[in-house]
Formats: structure tokens, sequence, C-alpha cells
């Protein structure tokens, strides 16, 4: 496996790489490439820990679990193994939830999306639009608040290690373009199985049709649905828009996930065994973040960057423009009042005032 840092980023993107503690990204890369090639050496055989998710294997969330199966195994002397089933093997989200929850499945990472349906109070981080930038997102769930989060998942069976995330979710569709929510009206939408994003497309005019992103795809080609959300990245991997001929950048969701085990599993961990799994968890976060960036700039398997892609296969891409990004904020402003009564204003509140301290700061 070979990582490519690209240094001639733009301004943003700079900035953004700024965050990630550049040098010990590129070591961390490095070590697990030269790992991968040396990790089956001097190491005891231990019990096989499964681990499931639904991005696929080439995805910044995939490669940072392998990451974290790598730490594992080193900092154990191989007392730790995982064997990671991504794109669905082991079910949908909801289902892998429902398998971490009941102790069949020990770990998963699963959107907050359809950790909500569980963990009601995660839902908050699905809010549409509430994270301008991934700068804001990461200066926010890596503070405070991420300790406020987690602590609602014991009680419900889980217990979450970390974010992980996918990237900011855009619109593709077989109609026509959509610069405002009017121009959705009728659609029928994919969303995931989650009670804030079927609210939100409601709100937006469309039809939502709650669906495991496996499943996705074929719905699509047979006219099922008429288009789906997810980030740009992803839908050009999974090959969306050979189904799917218009997309609009609308980035209204960022897709965070997040890393949870199963309870009883987790506390018949050791103490040292736990805060190797958390550090382990932190280290994957990294790797996925960086990962997603790189891809950005060059897709996997295809070697382009997400424009020139485009361009080579004239995709006509929307940007919306600051005024009709303005129209789909005020749609979706009684998804605002219904969820933070769902959620509680207690860390309603509490997040949206980091998100607005946190752009204060800019």
């Amino acid at each position: 496996m070979v990582f490519i840092i690209n240094l001639g980023l733009t301004t943003n993107w700079g900035s953004l790489m700024s965050k990630f503690n550049y040098p010990k990204v590129l070591f961390l890369l490095f070590f697990f490439s030269v790992s991968l090639v040396f990790c089956g050496r001097n190491v005891m055989a231990g019990p096989v820990l499964k681990i499931g998710h639904v991005a696929p294997p080439f995805h910044g969330q995939h490669v940072g679990l392998e990451y974290f199966a790598l730490y594992l195994k080193e900092h154990s002397n191989g007392r730790w193994q995982c064997k990671i089933f991504p794109s669905g093997q082991l079910g949908g989200e909801r289902s892998l939830a429902e398998q971490v929850q009941t102790g069949t499945l020990p770990m998963a990472v699963i959107t907050t999306a359809v950790l909500s349906n569980f963990v009601p109070e995660i839902g908050v981080v699905d809010m549409p639009f509430l994270f301008p930038d991934l700068l804001t997102a990461h200066a926010v769930l890596d503070g405070p608040i991420r300790k406020k989060l987690f602590s609602f998942f014991p009680a419900k069976g889980f217990v979450a290690l970390t974010f992980m995330e996918n990237e900011f979710r855009d619109l593709t569709n077989s109609k026509h373009p959509i610069h405002t929510p009017a121009d959705l009206k009728g659609l029928k939408i994919r969303t995931m199985e989650s009670p804030i994003f079927i609210d939100t497309f409601k709100a937006l005019g469309a039809e939502p049709v709650p669906m495991p992103f496996p499943e996705v795809y074929s719905a699509l080609e047979q006219g099922v649905i008429d288009g789906q959300d997810n980030p740009l990245f992803v839908s050009i991997l999974v090959k969306f828009p050979e189904v799917n001929h218009f997309i609009t950048k609308t980035q209204h969701v960022l897709t965070e996930t997040v890393m949870i085990v199963n309870r009883d599993f987790w506390e018949r961990l050791a103490p040292a065994d736990k805060k190797l799994f958390r550090t382990a968890a932190g280290e994957a976060t990294i790797i996925n973040r960086a990962t997603n960036l790189q891809g950005e700039l060059k897709l996997p398997r295809i070697g382009i960057s997400i424009p020139a892609y485009l361009r080579e296969k004239k995709i006509d891409c929307v940007k919306l423009t600051p005024a009709e990004k303005q129209q789909f904020k005020k749609a979706v402003a009684p998804v605002y009042k219904k969820y933070r009564a769902k959620i509680g204003p207690e860390i309603f509140d509490a997040i949206l005032a980091r998100v607005k301290e946190q752009q204060g700061q800019k």
C-alpha cells in the first residue's frame, strides 16, 4: 500500500492539514505502510476480533480501521487480532448496531445518523448545515463535547471510542439539476435510516426513502429511487454517477461515524487493554481523516482529483450560490426546532454554541 501526500495544496487544504499534526501523519502513514509488510512476524497468535462497517475497502474509514488492527496487534504482541468486514458484509448499519448491542459482534463503525435510533443524543451531529467546514467540525468534535456525547452510549449497551468520518454529503439524482429546495419536490431520495435525515428531506420537499447503503446502487439502477445523498468522493467510487447524472454540492451534513464496542465486552477488558484500544482508536481517526483528504486530491483506483474526474466524464456539478444555500438552510429550520426538543436543549444548545464560538475564532 502506497500513500502519497500532495504538498501542492490550496490555502484551505493547507490549513486543514496543518491541524493534523502533519509530521505525525507522515510518520503514521509511513509506519503503517512498512508495518503491513512485517506485521505477521514475531507476534503471538491471539483470538480474532471482528469489526464491521459499510464503507468500501478503499475508503479512509477502512484504512483507519486497518491501522487500528495493526496497532492493537503490534502493541499487544499479537494477543489482539482483528478481522475487518467492509462494504456491509455483516449487514447494514442498523443490523450492525443491533449485533454490537446484543454482543454477537464485538465492534463496528456506524454513522451517527443510524446510531441516533439507539442513542438519540448523538443525532445532534447530523443537524443539517451544522458544520460550515471540516476545521470547525474537528475543533468541536475533538473537544469536551465529545466526552459528553459519548457518555450517553453505555446505557444503551455500547462504549464509544472515537469519531471517524466520511465527508460532507452532496446530492445526486437522475432527473434534473438541483439549485433550490423547489427542485427536490417529488423526487424519491434515498436517505440513511435516521429520523433526522428523513425529516430533513421532507422539509426540503423530497420523498425520503430510508434504505441500507449496500442496496442503493441497484435501487438507483432500477428506478426505485431518483437520487441519493452521499459524499461526492463515495458516490464516484461506488459509481453512482453512472446512474445519476446530476450532482449538486449541497454539503448539507458532515457524515460522522463512531467506533463502538459492546459494553459487556468492554467491561471484561483489563485496564491496560482499555487504554490500548482507546489509543489505537485515536490513531485510527488521524489515519482516517488524512486518507480522506488524500482521496479528495487523488481518487483511489482512478488516480485523478474529483474536479478532473467530473470534467473527464462531462458531468455537470452544481455548486450552490450563497443565496441558494440560504434557501436550503431556511427550509430546514423546523427540523432544528423539532430536534432541539427531542434531543434535549442542553446538549443541543451546547454544540451549536461551540460551533458559533469556533467560527468566531477564525
